[in-house]
């Protein structure tokens, strides 16, 4: 597929760290010169340097022959604009980031008429992740597959919880609920697990289930929790602002600590059902002031890391039932773990992966199987969800007298509606979807899992 990316900033560049340029045309486009010529010689791309609502810079680009374009420029005003021109001269899909609260529902609206594929918006679409976070307090995050019906689920495996000190095997013998753990997070390092792997406090668990059965597997495991209902936000930024609103929509009682004094005038007025504290948020007196000891969650979220994560520590400390915290320097996620910080999001990431998600799935009518793709353990393991539509000497063999190459797993088969969660005398069938958990990359076939 040829892609073009408008606008290279760390969206952009962690879209150009995740794509494979060996299977993509990938041409850039950014005002920065020297950025430009740094990226076209570190990713053996195309870059054009310039303006990239231009007309004539979109053509010299290849816009108009582009299957993908995707403009991430810091003006929303821009990223439409582009799309515009993008649409005009023949591209086929465009994808814009578009962050402003006041242009959300406009362009959603006229998204269709504007000719705009996609709209991401980094702010919102992290404050959703934090939301289901929230909603779901057992949960870390969970993906959905085939419509819902199957869930890609992650817990931390915390003190209490029944998985600690139990190996695949003796899990299998002894739950009743059927799940498949399909990827292990311990540290920094990432394990698709054997049948012996023991499991460790403080592992991130990946697993398959089927959503009907979701609520049965915590039960049995022990790590029900009761719902969240306290909620102290720190940082009034757009991500603060989307979250406050969309939790007062479901009467929680939230607390909005923000140090600037206009911004918290202006929150106040905005969100009527938030308690909006004017105040330095990193200060201990205030903190407590405030209650964060009775306070249910605890979510930083200004736009430095350190202060996110030494604040988070603090709410742990105080023994704040879940706390999340942004961190947007990938350089610091090795230390996470360690310092107790079990929940982060991170907002280019999110959006990289909505992005990556929906070009994979394009790819699908032009010859890959892919239907749905997400991205665990730091980017460093895939799920892809594959429709066998290609009959092939795969199908209808036991999965133990198949080759399947290391560090691969057939994670769930959904097939006429049933979640099946695999052994090794499963098959597949032609018709199935097929989520595979892997650590290689650039999969685009079912049949690349296999030797």
């Amino acid at each position: 597929m040829k892609i073009v990316i408008i606008g290279i900033g760390t969206i952009g560049l962690t879209i150009l760290n995740n794509l494979s340029t060996k299977t993509h045309n990938v041409t850039i486009i950014d005002y920065n010169k020297e950025k430009v010529e740094r990226y076209i010689e570190k990713y053996d791309i195309q870059g054009v340097v310039g303006n990239g609502a231009s007309i004539d810079i979109q053509r010299e680009a290849g816009v108009q022959n582009a299957d993908v374009i995707i403009t991430l420029s810091n003006s929303d005003e821009l990223n439409v604009f582009a799309s515009l021109v993008a649409k005009k001269l023949g591209g086929k899909y465009t994808i814009a980031r578009v962050r402003n609260p006041q242009y959300r529902d406009q362009i959603i609206e006229m998204k269709d008429e504007l000719g705009i594929s996609m709209i991401v918006n980094p702010e919102q679409d992290t404050a959703n992740e934090i939301f289901n976070m929230i909603n779901l307090p057992e949960i870390a995050t969970v993906e959905k597959f085939a419509g819902g019906r199957a869930l890609l689920v992650e817990i931390v495996a915390e003190k209490g919880c029944k998985l600690i000190g139990e190996t695949l095997i003796s899990l299998g013998k002894k739950l009743k609920t059927k799940v498949l753990i399909c990827a292990i997070q311990r540290g920094n390092e990432a394990i698709i697990p054997s049948g012996n792997l023991e499991i460790c406090e403080g592992d991130r668990i990946h697993f398959t289930s089927d959503a009907n059965s979701l609520r049965d597997f915590l039960s049995e495991i022990n790590i029900v929790k009761s719902p969240l209902k306290n909620i102290m936000i720190l940082g009034g930024n757009k991500i603060g602002y989307y979250l406050a609103d969309k939790l007062s929509d479901k009467k929680y009682n939230i607390k909005l600590i923000e140090s600037n004094k206009a911004t918290a005038e202006e929150l106040a007025e905005v969100l009527p059902n938030v308690t909006i504290i004017n105040g330095n948020g990193t200060q201990h007196d205030l903190l407590i002031e405030e209650g964060i000891e009775a306070m249910d969650a605890f979510i930083a979220i200004t736009n430095i890391d350190e202060e996110n994560m030494i604040v988070s520590m603090f709410a742990n400390k105080m023994k704040v039932r879940k706390t999340i915290t942004q961190i947007k320097s990938e350089n610091l996620y090795g230390m996470l773990s360690e310092l107790g910080i079990a929940n982060n999001v991170s907002p280019k990431n999110i959006v990289a992966d909505r992005i990556i998600s929906y070009i994979r799935a394009l790819e699908n009518s032009v010859g890959s199987n892919i239907l749905t793709l997400y991205r665990l353990v730091n980017n460093r393991v895939e799920a892809l969800e594959f429709l066998a539509k290609r009959q092939d000497d795969i199908y209808n063999k036991p999965l133990r007298e198949l080759k399947i190459k290391n560090n691969c797993l057939i994670a769930c088969i959904i097939r006429e509606n049933k979640v099946i969660i695999p052994d090794g005398n499963t098959s597949i069938e032609l018709g199935d979807n097929v989520i595979v958990v892997t650590t290689h990359k650039n999969f685009d076939d079912l049949t690349d899992v296999f030797e």
